[in-house]
C-alpha cells in the first residue's frame, strides 16, 4: 500500500490535495514553498507522531507527579506537629545516621516551611549509580520519618517516572526516542504554523476558533489548526528545553553555550590559595619532578554546619537551601533552590575553619544564556510558576496527543473509497522543491543542512525519509511505465 499511488476518488466530505502551484504564480515564492511544507509536514506527522505522543502522555503523567508526590509521601514530606522551634541541624543530621549507620552523609536540606522535614541526603552501599539515600528528619524533635532512595530532588515516584518520559525506562538507547521527539516537534510545530496562517478563510475569526459548521475532515482541520496554534509557542519551547538534555544535540548545545560565554558559573568552594580550581576533590597537584602531591587535608577544626547555614544566612543566601558538607580541600556549598518566581539561586561557599564566607555568587551575576537555560529547564520541569506551571504543562500534553488523533484521522478522510478498501490518504505530489526560486532554495537547503548537523537525530532521520522517498518515488515511476 503505497501513500501516492491511491486513486483520487475521495469521501464526499474530504477535500483535495491541493495542486502544486508554479513559482511565477500568484503568491510568488510560499505558493512554491507551502506544496513542500505539507509534503514535509504530512511525512512527520505521519511518521514521528507516535512518539510524540508517547512523550506526550509520558510527561502528563510527571506533569501530575508534584502533585502524587506530596499525597503518597506526605508521611515522609511533612511533621507530626509543628513545634515552637527547630532543633540544631547537627542534632537532625545525628538522628538520621543513628536510622542509617552505614550512609555517609554528603549534603543536608533543611526544611524549607514550618510543616516540612529535613532532608539528610546519604550515600549507601548497595544504591544503583546515580541514586542517595534520603532520611527524613522532624526538626522540632528530630524523629526520623522515612528514609527513600531518591534521585535528586526527586522522590521514588517522579524518579521513575522523569526516566520513564526521557528513555521509557529503556535505559540509554531509550534515550533516542526523546531526542527524535524534541527534535522533530519543533519543526512540525512551526511547518503547521506556517501552512495554517497561510490557509485561506472566509472569517478571521476561523484562525484562532474551530470552525463549528463545518463537517468531516474540514471539521477536524480546524481544531486540529487552531488549537496547533494555541499551543505552538509552548511546543517550540519544550522542544529547545528538551533538547538541552539530550544525548547528541544536548552536546552541540552545551558546546555553543560554552563558546557563546554562557556556562553555568558555580561558586568556588577551594581551601587554600594554592588550591587548583580545575581538579577533582581527591586530585593532588604535579611536582616538578612529577610526583602527586597530597591535596590539601581537610581543617583540624570544623565550626559545624549550624554556624556554616548562619555565615550563609547573614550573606543573603536564605531560602530553600542545599547545604553540601566540606569534602577534601573544600569548604561548605550553600546554594539556594528556591526556582518558583521570583527565583531565588544564590550560592556561597564557606570556610569551615572560621565561618568564613571564601566565595559569593548570586543569581543575577549568571550569564544571560545561563539564566535562560535555568528559567528553561524548570518551566519544562513545571517548577518556575508552581501549580499554574504544571496545569500548562498537563494542557499542552493534552494538545499534543488530541493534535496526531486529528493529524491521524484526516488522513484516514483522506483516503480513496473506490478499487481498494484498505487505502489511506496521499501525500502532496513529489516535485514541488523543483518548483522554489534558486533563491529560496539554496538557503533552504543550507539551513537545514547545518540544523541537522547540529541537531543530530533530525539530521539523520530526514535523510532515511528522503532515501525511502526517493525510493518510493523510483518504484511508483516503474509501476507507471509498466502500466
Amino acid at each position: 500500500m503505497s501513500l501516492d499511488e491511491s486513486q483520487d476518488v475521495r469521501t464526499p466530505d474530504a477535500e483535495p490535495a491541493e495542486p502544486v502551484a508554479p513559482a511565477g504564480s500568484r503568491g510568488g515564492s510560499w505558493a512554491a514553498l507551502r506544496p513542500l511544507l505539507l509534503r514535509m509536514h504530512f511525512y512527520a506527522g505521519l511518521l514521528i507522531a507516535p512518539l510524540l505522543f508517547l512523550a506526550a502522555a509520558t510527561g502528563l503523567l510527571y506533569a501530575a507527579s508534584w502533585q502524587a508526590e506530596a499525597i503518597i509521601y506526605s508521611d515522609e514530606l511533612t511533621v507530626a506537629r509543628v513545634g515552637e522551634s527547630a532543633l540544631p541541624l547537627s542534632a537532625q543530621i545525628d538522628a538520621a545516621k543513628g536510622a542509617a549507620p552505614a550512609g555517609e552523609v554528603v549534603s543536608v536540606w533543611p526544611a524549607p516551611d514550618t510543616e516540612a522535614t529535613t532532608r539528610v541526603i546519604m550515600e549507601s552501599p548497595g544504591l544503583p549509580e546515580g541514586e542517595t539515600l534520603t532520611v527524613f528528619v522532624d526538626p522540632y524533635t528530630a524523629e526520623v520519618r522515612g528514609q527513600l532512595a531518591t534521585v535528586g530532588d526527586a522522590l521514588p515516584l517522579r524518579a521513575w517516572l522523569s526516566e520513564f518520559h526521557s528513555s521509557l525506562q529503556l535505559g540509554e538507547f531509550g534515550r533516542n526516542y526523546s531526542e527524535l521527539a524534541a527534535s522533530w516537534m519543533w519543526v512540525v510545530a512551526l511547518g503547521g504554523l506556517a501552512l495554517w496562517l497561510g490557509r485561506r478563510r472566509k472569517h478571521r475569526s476561523q484562525l484562532v476558533l474551530p470552525d463549528r459548521k463545518a463537517t468531516g475532515r474540514r471539521r477536524t482541520l480546524s481544531w486540529h489548526g487552531a488549537v496547533g496554534l494555541w499551543a505552538v509557542a509552548g511546543l517550540v519551547v519544550l522542544s529547545a528545553t528538551g533538547l538541552t538534555w539530550s544525548k547528541y544535540a544536548g552536546e552541540n548545545i552545551g558546546q555553543l553555550q560554552d563558546s557563546l560565554g554562557g556556562a553555568t558559573p558555580a561558586v568556588s568552594a577551594q581551601l587554600g590559595a594554592g588550591a587548583d580550581a580545575g581538579s577533582g576533590e581527591h586530585a593532588g597537584h604535579t611536582m616538578p619532578d612529577g610526583t602527586q602531591m597530597a591535596p590539601p587535608p581537610a581543617p583540624t577544626t570544623d565550626v559545624g554546619i549550624d554556624k556554616a547555614v548562619d555565615a550563609a544566612r547573614a550573606a543573603g543566601v536564605t531560602e530553600a537551601l542545599r547545604v553540601t558538607l566540606p569534602a577534601k580541600g573544600k569548604g561548605y556549598v550553600i546554594k539556594e533552590q528556591d526556582k518558583l518566581v521570583p527565583v531565588h539561586l544564590d550560592s556561597v561557599a564557606v570556610d569551615p575553619a572560621d565561618a568564613r564566607v571564601m566565595d559569593e555568587l548570586r543569581f543575577a551575576d549568571y550569564p544571560v544564556l545561563a539564566q535562560m537555560t535555568r528559567f528553561g529547564i524548570d518551566l519544562h520541569m513545571g517548577t518556575t510558576f508552581g501549580l499554574a506551571n504544571q496545569i500548562a504543562l498537563a494542557a499542552l500534553a493534552v494538545a499534543v496527543m488530541f493534535l496526531v488523533f486529528w493529524g491521524y484521522r484526516m488522513w484516514w478522510l483522506r483516503r480513496p473509497t473506490k478499487d481498494r478498501k484498505l487505502s489511506v490518504g496521499r501525500a502532496q505530489p513529489r516535485g514541488a522543491w523543483r518548483r522554489l526560486p534558486v533563491t529560496t532554495l539554496l538557503p533552504l537547503a543550507a539551513v537545514t543542512a547545518v540544523i541537522g548537523w547540529f541537531v543530530p537525530l533530525l539530521g539523520i532521520s530526514l535523510v532515511v525519509f528522503l532515501a525511502v522517498d526517493v525510493l518510493l518515488g523510483f518504484v511508483a515511476g516503474r509501476r507507471a511505465r509498466a502500466a
